[in-house]
């Protein structure tokens, strides 16, 4: 773990193992299951016995990922929160995670406040950070999320069925329509300084949705978390299942007061292919719906009914319908693929 940092006191006065100290080493192995934290060469867990680990690595680059100015508290939160969202979708509990963090140069003030947003967020979903690596370089932040789930029980992308009732927590899109606000994108109606905010928070501070994870255990065929936009992740779920397609109908997306006064252009953009909402989208027989209702109430959480997959009749792919049951133009099969690095501008 030794690291540039470490060698010497950078232009604040502080090298690696005091940046550690003074801004992570929050006593981690005083949470259950973890043997060893932060302090030696590895971190030590104790999986409980007829469980299996879920394991997930989240990275976020300064321009990839987050804007430069955007405030390193709610940078900290979505760190954590993001990979927290990888193991709502596999319905598994949080135990703990590890941090590599790349920084231009240790600022005490960037630091502190960066850490206040992470543990928030660690502390809420009681998920300790024990360990990770800091080293000079451009702003990156890498976290790997431990979780647990009992053996079996993790809900994949694999086992939707054909007729399989489509579902999607919360709102979708206001990330997307986020995103656009804080970069000035030109065609959008303008909106109250209440909407604003909203729409940036979606964005900036995405809430893991892992007690409705858990409650979704045995109920849920097949599930993922909305981090590249509903239809190309939905393409991943058909894919796994071997099912030949979807439909979606437009007027049963779930979007909120802001979006809902954009073009629909824009609004359905923003739902369908925006990204970034770290909500869960699920699959479940159509016997289980008031099961899902009670679930809905319990946790607090809307959970809208958006679709059907597996449809053998009609053509194959992911069809959007408008209220006549006519498929929408221009959101076909191989219209959106969700983001990917390495083939988007």
């Amino acid at each position: 773990m030794q690291s540039m940092l470490a060698r010497g006191a950078g232009a604040h006065g502080m090298g690696e193992f005091e940046l550690i100290r003074r801004y992570f080493d929050r006593h981690s192995a005083a949470h259950e299951g973890v043997v060893l934290g932060i302090g030696d060469d590895c971190a030590l867990l104790a999986p409980r016995a007829g469980y299996e680990l879920a394991i997930s690595t989240d990275m976020l680059v300064a321009g990839r990922h987050f804007f430069a100015d955007v405030d390193a508290a709610t940078l900290g939160w979505k760190a954590l929160a993001v990979n927290l969202s990888d193991l709502a979708a596999m319905g598994a509990l949080p135990r703990a995670f590890t941090l590599a963090l790349s920084l231009p140069e240790a600022v005490p003030e960037w630091l502190e406040t960066f850490s206040r947003g992470l543990f928030e967020c660690a502390f809420q979903f009681e998920c300790p950070l024990i360990g990770g690596d800091t080293t000079r370089g451009p702003l990156n932040l890498c976290i790997t999320i431990f979780g647990e789930v009992p053996s079996g029980v993790a809900i994949r992308r694999s086992g939707a069925q054909a007729g399989d009732d489509l579902w999607v927590s919360g709102q979708l899109g206001e990330a997307a329509l986020g995103l656009r606000l804080r970069r000035g994108d030109a065609g959008l109606e303008p909106l109250d300084a209440l909407a604003t905010r909203h729409a940036i928070n979606a964005l900036e501070l995405p809430m893991p949705r892992v007690a409705l994870g858990l409650a979704l255990r045995g109920v849920a065929t097949a599930m993922l978390d909305v981090s590249d936009g509903l239809l190309g992740d939905l393409e991943h779920v058909l894919a796994a299942s071997a099912l030949p397609g979807a439909r979606i109908h437009a007027a049963a997306l779930p979007l909120s007061a802001g979006l809902l006064t954009q073009p629909e252009a824009v609004r359905l953009q923003c739902a369908l292919a925006g990204g970034d909402d770290y909500e869960l989208c699920f699959t479940a027989p159509a016997s289980q719906r008031a099961r899902i209702g009670d679930i809905a109430a319990r946790s607090g959480t809307p959970l809208s009914l958006i679709g059907t997959v597996g449809l053998a009749s009609g053509p194959a792919g992911i069809q959007v319908l408008d209220t006549g049951g006519q498929v929408l133009p221009g959101f076909e099969r191989g219209q959106f693929k969700g983001y990917d690095h390495f083939g988007n501008a």
